[in-house]
């Protein structure tokens, strides 16, 4: 296991390498080196690389050959007419606390590779020759974590035919392009995209923000989604879950969405919950752009709050079968619009909503809200699932208002009725006469659910509004 040192300014192709007193001087010099396994190559703080780096050595799951950084100062650029790394059949390798910029094509190319971790790289203005910025095809196991991507041509991540992607912490804003996406991740499994700010509001052109075409085991949990012309797409997926997800600033077409599903092939087991969807058009999206027959089955949508968009919260207008349920809407939002033959069906019944009548500040911060005497009451059934993966564990409902008030002020769960209690200026002061009431808003017919609904109730100064 040898580190190897490189430094463009001072360095030498003469040298051995392996002493920061004596660095290479060149990637020609790397790429002549036949990496071992557990071998590390280290670029110089502050320094700059015109050239592709070509890694076609691999390294071992226990022992992966790792390019980084040393010494103090700004990370290490690589700038190329080509990639910036590229790489075929290497695997078990980590890039690390590095900077690409101003490449020619991606700024990281693999394929046919596994076990790749790319961690705090900072990607900017790539693709200027030929579209690219992350890019992989084919292979298993691909972390991109805590990473950002920014200004760039095509796709800021683009993923085809793998098994194992997570993409972690990491920032996207500004992919470019009339086919560009912050993520595109094609044909894959496993797929594990967490804790992301993914934001395409800069973008020239852009199409959206997440696409996720014919995946299977995927988890999209907590990311905030702004931008493009939709949130998630997410076709002709199996085993897929997306989960309090912060969506905004979609636009721009008649069908743009917060989550699309249902085009491109058979669809099923969907679970969408405790997302805050909101500025958009439509909301949940079950749709297609032609008429060909495909199987929509297992679609579970609850626990939601909708606010703010200028279509439906739900849209169902092909064949589907599925639920909407124990969702927040804003009351200024349509709660649902779905095909009749569907309604008549009965195969995705929507019950025990609620409708959230906003005053002018119901959705604003905390911080700006005036603080009031007085406490909000929520209470729920145990077996509702809103307390599931809504407001218990996840405090979707307050989430918004800029304090986690249901974390705040705790609740207690039991097997029988539970709720909890917030103090008003979590929300909003009596001013605002805003309110919230539990309304049906069921298409005919249904299977309705007898589950106790949601109690949302005001308390204020002693008497209950």
């Amino acid at each position: 296991m040898t580190i190897y040192y490189v430094n463009s300014a001072t360095g030498s192709n003469t040298n051995a390498g392996t002493s920061a007193d004596a660095p290479i001087a060149s990637f020609w010099a790397v790429e002549n080196l036949k990496l071992q396994p557990g071998d590390s190559v280290l670029l110089a703080a502050g320094t700059v690389y015109n050239d592709q780096l070509d890694l076609k050595y691999s390294g071992t799951v226990a022992a992966p050959i790792t390019i980084g950084s040393y010494g103090v100062g700004d990370a290490p650029v690589i700038t190329s007419p080509n990639d910036g790394i590229h790489s075929l059949y290497a695997s078990n390798i980590v890039i690390e606390n590095i900077k690409i910029s101003d490449t020619g094509g991606a700024a990281i190319y693999g394929g046919y590779v596994s076990n790749w971790t790319i961690r705090n790289v900072e990607v900017d203005h790539t693709g200027l020759s030929k579209s690219g910025s992350i890019t992989f095809r084919t292979g298993s196991n691909l972390t991109i974590e805590n990473s950002t991507i920014n200004d760039v041509n095509g796709d800021g991540i683009w993923v085809e035919k793998f098994n194992g992607v997570t993409l972690l912490n990491s920032t996207v804003t500004n992919a470019h392009g009339t086919t560009a996406d912050a993520v595109q991740i094609n044909d894959s499994s496993n797929i594990v995209i967490s804790g992301n700010y993914l934001d395409q509001t800069g973008a020239i052109t852009p199409k959206g923000v997440l696409a996720l075409i014919r995946p299977a085991d995927a988890v999209v949990e907590g990311n905030t989604l702004i931008g493009g012309g939709f949130g998630i797409t997410a076709q002709a997926g199996t085993n897929v879950a997306i989960h309090d997800n912060d969506i905004s600033g979609y636009g721009g077409y008649s069908w743009s969405y917060a989550i699309g599903l249902g085009d491109q092939g058979d669809t099923r087991n969907y679970e969408i919950a405790g997302n805050y969807i909101h500025d958009g058009a439509w909301g949940v999206a079950v749709s297609a752009a032609g008429t060909t027959t495909y199987v929509r089955e297992g679609i579970e949508i609850y626990g939601n709050l909708f606010d703010d968009l200028t279509q439906a919260a739900l849209k169902v207008d092909r064949p589907a079968s599925g639920s909407f349920h124990d969702n927040f809407i804003a009351s200024d939002v349509t709660p649902y619009s779905i095909s009749p033959s569907i309604i008549a069906a009965g195969t995705f019944p929507v019950s025990d909503n609620t409708i959230v009548e906003e005053g002018p500040t119901t959705f604003a911060s905390a911080d700006s809200l005036a603080a009031a005497d007085a406490s909000v009451s929520l209470g729920a059934h145990h077996d509702n699932p809103i307390w599931e993966n809504g407001i218990s564990d996840e405090t979707l409902l307050l989430r918004h208002f800029g304090k986690a008030a249901v974390e705040k002020h705790g609740s207690t769960f039991g097997n029988g009725d539970h709720g909890v209690t917030i103090e008003a200026d979590d929300l909003a002061g009596p001013e605002n006469g805003s309110e919230i009431s539990h309304h049906e808003i069921t298409p005919q017919p249904l299977h309705h659910s007898e589950a106790d609904p949601l109690i949302v109730s005001i308390l204020q100064h002693g008497m209950l509004h």
